[in-house]
């Protein structure tokens, strides 16, 4: 088997750290359901600073956070206030709609620590696309692991070799987090339609060619197929069933553009529903001015 895209990130400076988009590119929009990878640092934050993202809404699509360093502390329109930490999975469903923010928890803000990890959104089926709202933290120790053959594998969400994530994925897909020893074997599941490997750290070997840490390869179909290791390595295995095509604007997905005007008219005229304790906010990029106080447009 060979592969079918190999794609690197397109690398953004956020000031103190650095987000590489993996997903979607104009060669590719998406891989199975996953329409958006974004892989975040690794940066070091001294005591003082971290990330501080304002409140700003989502539709059709489920987020998903998974770190290997540091933490995150989430907030939504639910009341959901969680931290989340290396090896746990936070799965929010935005459905018709949903609000939230991601910032430095306090502690970790405080003493300055090191954040590295990796963001996704898995667009949602037609018929959970208008579904509530919801939010779901899954602890590193709920979700299944085994290690064998010098790799360790945790199933984030979906199924695979056998085993199904406690994650409430709403279409057939994977999602792996790959720990490996330098030689190690890791093949990819067979019964997915669309399979991808992304190289957090270290190398893989696959179909004779060598690929560097920041790179995603997009495996053709058909069959188990496997690639190797010579140095440690972090990995991401991902695919599934796709859900058709998806319009992507700024943090809306949809089947139609309709659907996704309406989300901007409704942020712009703060029809979504309030982060509890919040009252910053991202307004729409290029929309109108503020029209009022403490409106999504100021």
């Amino acid at each position: 088997m060979t592969s079918t895209h190999v794609l690197r990130g397109h690398v953004r400076d956020l000031g103190g750290f650095s987000v590489a988009r993996i997903l979607p590119q104009s060669t590719l929009r998406s891989v199975g359901p996953f329409v958006f990878f974004d892989h975040i640092g690794p940066a070091d934050f001294t005591p003082g600073a971290g990330i501080d993202v304002r409140p700003h809404p989502h539709i059709g699509l489920a987020t998903v956070t998974y770190l290997f360093d540091g933490a995150l502390g989430h907030r939504d329109s639910l009341g959901t206030i969680v931290d989340i930490e290396p090896g746990a999975v936070n799965w929010m469903t935005a459905g018709r709609g949903i609000v939230h923010s991601e910032r430095t928890p306090p502690a970790a803000r405080a003493a300055g620590h090191r954040l590295h990890g990796i963001q996704s959104w898995v667009a949602l089926p037609d018929d959970a696309a208008e579904t509530g709202p919801a939010f779901a933290h899954h602890t590193a120790a709920s979700l299944p692991s085994i290690a064998f053959g010098g790799a360790k594998r945790t199933l984030i969400a979906g199924t695979a070799f056998h085993a199904i994530s406690p994650v409430d994925a709403r279409s057939p897909m994977f999602y792996i987090d790959i720990d490996a020893e330098a030689g190690a074997s890791v093949a990819l599941p067979g019964e997915h339609a669309e399979r991808a490997v992304y190289v957090v750290s270290g190398a893989i070997d696959f179909a004779g060619a060598t690929y560097a840490a920041g790179t995603m390869v997009v495996v053709a179909p058909g069959g188990e197929v496997a690639f190797t290791t010579g140095q440690p390595t972090r990995a991401m295995l991902l695919g599934g069933a796709s859900v058709g095509p998806r319009h992507l604007d700024w943090n809306f997905v949809a089947a139609s553009r309709e659907r996704i005007d309406a989300a901007k008219a409704d942020w712009i005229a703060d029809r979504f529903p309030r982060v509890p304790g919040e009252t910053e906010f991202i307004p729409l990029p290029g929309g109108p001015a503020a029209v009022a106080e403490g409106s999504p447009t100021s």
